[in-house]
């Protein structure tokens, strides 16, 4: 059973060693815990001086680094944390800091950002983070003056608001997912089981800080931990190493795309590959091929644990074992944190290897969308969450995704899994990366369509590809249209894009 340390994130950060490591970054001094400990009190205390306190929301608009980890961690103890993307166009600061209903805008100072106008419009008060010399050490300075009282002033409670965050709004208005602090530290103890970190365990991350993974599996669950994390720019393939070598992490986190853009120079650096002390490296927020797993485990000599998250759940509900226990390629583990089940469409949960849409509850589960009793409404059913993911559970409580129920291929009503075509596809050896999706017909409403990167110096025709998976699959499940592509779409935090791939290839009956 998990121990939880603490419920609050000034709880949570009350474990660590004063002296010990906490947020570091490339070339820069590191940040002790206690070092960490007296920047979230100094920052409860500027915020409270500026009117701001316990419900109100601050949006962060910072680069991805060792600022906004250790702002992300300062402000939510006593404040909520609202992160954005700091691409974002000006339409899209606009949604989002109306949606949120920001208390204030937080940036880093100099940076130019049309966030910056959204607020002044908004009439949303401006604070600026100013870094210092140690990774992650800042100071708060309104643009304007800020004075007044907070209206709950001093560290947040367990039941309040630490994060929020919008889900990725594919085929609908993106929903706020508000996220406890029992939420989000419950998760980062999940994490830290279901990994066994320890006060020696050092995370390299090449996340992106505005989005669960980062915050929650990188950041979070090794603080928890007593541990670091080392907090790069951002994800670029020929930095990594360089990076990797530096930092000497015990284990990093991310997303297939960018384990399999590793991958191809993993040869070229494989003596500092060798001298590393890397103790397992972690895959989650879309299904890691099978292949893919087997390639980077031989590459870097240690298992990959892939692992299921999701925002509403703060981000871990299932992950593999480490060894000795099995981890197997294709599931993405066992229950970590939450209860996870199978659900009939009409709530009925369902027996061992029956195929539905996965279900949880527990304690780092939200209590529900912000504003939005009929999205709720659909969400939960008998106390359990609705993933929206359909899959089966094994005898020995493996999960398998079979895909999104959205995404799943309805072709003359025959349901096909995209994940399985996927599989299929990556085993030929001209095959680098693939996507298969729903494209619309005429006649059976959907066809199977897949995009297809090839790798460097191979060449394949579509009809022999289609060959090549006819030997393999039910004819019906067999793409009707392959198109290659030099790079599939992704969006904002790696992950390849199946909804709306077909009308933005142009493709249809």
């Amino acid at each position: 059973m998990t121990e939880y340390f603490a419920d609050t994130m000034a709880g949570l950060l009350a474990r660590g060693a004063d002296a010990a490591p906490a947020i570091g970054a490339p070339d820069r001094p590191t940040l002790s815990h206690g070092g960490l400990r007296a920047l979230a009190t100094r920052t409860m205390a500027s915020l409270n001086a500026m009117g701001i306190g316990r419900h109100d929301r601050v949006a962060m608009v910072l680069p991805n680094g060792p600022e906004m980890a250790a702002a992300f961690l300062a402000v939510a103890a006593c404040a909520t944390t609202a992160p954005l993307n700091a691409a974002y166009r000006s339409d899209e600061f606009d949604f989002y800091l109306s949606d949120l209903n920001a208390k204030a805008l937080l940036i880093e100072r100099g940076l130019d950002s049309p966030a910056r106008a959204i607020a002044a419009a908004r009439n949303i008060p401006v604070i600026e983070l100013i870094p210092g010399e140690l990774a992650g050490d800042f100071t708060l300075q309104a643009t304007a003056p800020m004075a007044g009282q907070a209206a709950h002033p001093g560290m947040a409670e367990a039941q309040d608001i630490a994060l929020v965050l919008h889900t990725s709004g594919t085929t609908s208005r993106p929903k706020i997912v508000p996220l406890r602090h029992i939420n989000v530290t419950a998760s980062a103890y999940h994490i830290g089981d279901a990994l066994a970190l320890t006060q020696g365990d050092v995370c390299l991350n090449i996340m992106p800080l505005f989005h669960i993974h980062g915050l929650i599996a990188a950041v979070l669950s090794s603080v928890a931990a007593g541990g670091s994390v080392v907090c790069t720019p951002g994800f670029n393939a020929f930095r990594f190493f360089a990076q990797y070598d530096a930092a000497r992490p015990t284990w990093y986190t991310a997303v297939p795309t960018m384990h399999q853009a590793l991958l191809g120079l993993t040869a070229r650096n494989a003596d500092i590959i060798t001298r590393g002390r890397l103790r397992f490296i972690r895959s989650s927020s879309a299904s890691l091929p099978p292949q893919v797993m087997t390639a980077v485990e031989a590459a870097f000599l240690v298992p990959v644990i892939e692992s299921y998250g999701m925002t509403e759940a703060a981000h871990q509900m299932a992950a593999n074992p480490l060894p000795p226990r099995a981890h197997h390629a294709g599931s993405v583990g066992v229950a970590a944190g939450p209860e996870v089940a199978i659900m009939s469409d009409d709530g009925t949960l369902l027996a061992t290897g029956e195929l539905g849409e996965i279900v949880i509850r527990g304690r780092n589960v939200t209590a529900g969308y912000e504003n939005n009793p009929s999205a709720n409404a659909s969400a939960f059913t008998n106390g359990w969450f609705r993933t929206g993911d359909q899959g089966t559970l094994d005898g020995e409580g493996y999960l398998r995704l079979t895909g999104r129920l959205k995404e799943i291929i309805n072709r003359g009503g025959e349901k096909i899994s995209p994940l399985e075509v996927d599989t299929i596809l990556m085993d030929h050896p001209a095959v680098a990366q693939v996507v298969t999706f729903g494209m619309p017909h005429d006649k059976l409403g959907e066809e199977v369509a897949a995009a297809v990167v090839l790798h460097d110096g191979h060449e394949l025709e579509e009809h022999a590809l289609r060959a090549f998976c006819g030997e393999r699959l039910a004819p019906f499940k067999v793409p009707r249209r392959i198109v290659f592509l030099v790079e599939i779409p992704k969006g904002a935090t790696g992950k390849l894009q199946r909804i709306g791939l077909a009308a933005k290839l142009g493709l249809g009956s």
